[in-house]
């Protein structure tokens, strides 16, 4: 398998306080792999590092074989690697048909004008299409603050994937999303990152999702990766269930429970 992102002795501090120490993690292309830890664990650090939002204190970086720390984050997803928010980045006063183009006219340019290029038909047509395979087209016209929580994910993620990225980092990407929305939202999402062939690492408290949706988990603690491996591996190990999960569980009910 051929590397898409490598971190190499990666720190960073916030003076006497360590929030990520020594980590070492290779992400392969078209692997798909969940994020867990406890608040406070070193995750969010980790994605704000690799996406160029938070600068290391030592340690290397590498996507797709180029040194990218230093880079900011714009600089860094016209490389082909884009993010989304735990909380959802998008324009509360404009349409979700206009936050979709402000996304591709943006990925279009380095310096976009945005007033120039709102008209163009087939920018338009590319938006439509995108809200269509997210399954939120029938929100195009409303605002985007009138729109529920889970379409908001939706529209945040899809704005993400205009610039089709190699690598996709989501930070919780069913965080204030129902029971009842979870499971739909991450299907529309993983079926569209397949489609696309997209390697994805997301950041995630719910181990039903983990479970369900990853080939791969990596656990972090107090600024490390404690595990790396399989699902059943990582959340067998008791550190992990001492320290992340918080109590004991039975990863093959979990597991069979996803798969159900």
């Amino acid at each position: 398998m051929t590397a898409i992102l490598e971190t190499i002795g990666l720190q960073r501090t916030f003076g006497a306080v360590v929030a990520a120490k020594d980590i070492n993690v290779r992400i392969d292309k078209g692997e798909v792999v969940g994020v867990i830890g406890s608040n406070g664990a070193g995750k969010t650090t980790f994605i704000n590092m690799v996406t160029g939002y938070l600068p290391p204190s030592g340690g290397k970086i590498l996507f797709e074989g180029q040194h990218i720390v230093g880079q900011e984050p714009r600089a860094i997803t016209r490389l082909g690697m884009a993010r989304s928010f735990q909380v959802a980045q998008l324009f509360p006063q404009l349409s979700v048909l206009e936050n979709v183009m402000v996304a591709l006219i943006a990925a279009e340019s380095p310096r976009p004008s945005f007033f120039a290029a709102y008209g163009n038909t087939s920018r338009r047509k590319r938006a439509l299409e995108i809200l269509d395979e997210f399954g939120v087209v029938h929100y195009k016209d409303a605002r985007v603050s009138a729109v529920p929580q889970g379409a908001r994910k939706l529209i945040d993620i899809a704005m993400a994937l205009v610039s089709n990225p190699r690598m996709l980092l989501l930070d919780e990407p069913t965080s204030g999303v129902s029971v009842e929305e979870k499971f739909p939202l991450m299907d529309t999402v993983m079926a569209a990152v397949k489609h696309h062939g997209t390697t994805v690492l997301f950041v995630e408290h719910d181990m039903d999702i983990v479970a369900r949706y990853v080939s791969r988990i990596l656990a972090f603690y107090s600024g490390e990766i404690i595990a790396d491996g399989a699902p059943m591996q990582v959340l067998s190990n008791e550190r992990v269930q001492e320290l992340v999960i918080g109590h004991h569980i039975v990863p093959s009910e979990i597991l069979e429970g996803a798969a159900a």
